[in-house]
């Protein structure tokens, strides 16, 4: 079983997310968060295997998340969704990490593809 942890500051996005994992076998979600600095701490405690990740969020960029939770020895998998799929995002987000990059208005749905690739 495959656990994905979500962060995104929007509750509809969140649940969205959330519906879409749990169609997805051998998936379940680990938990989710509108606020960067509490996923950080979750994230780190409960280790999940990927981590869906918003880039624009108050407090803290998605940017720092990534940077923050790529640099445990057994870092998850991060798709970093966004509606600022800015080449300049893009680029600092491969830098930092990130295993996809994909934009929330024409790529949302490949998430599930992502996940279904990671479980088997």
């Amino acid at each position: 079983m495959r656990t994905v942890y979500i962060v995104d500051d929007s509750q509809a996005v969140r649940e969205r997310l959330i519906g879409m994992i749990s169609e997805v076998e051998g998936t379940t979600l680990a938990g989710a968060s509108g606020e960067p600095k509490e996923a950080v701490r979750a994230i780190r405690r409960l280790q999940p295997d990927a981590v869906i990740l918003d880039i624009r969020m108050p407090g803290m960029s998605g940017i720092q998340v990534l940077r923050e939770i790529k640099q445990v020895q057994h870092a998850p998998m991060v798709i970093m969704l966004t509606n600022y799929p800015f080449a300049q995002y893009r680029r600092e987000c491969t830098e930092a990490g990130a295993d996809y990059f994909l934009n929330k208005s024409t790529e949302f749905e490949k998430i599930n593809e992502i996940l279904a690739k990671v479980v088997h």
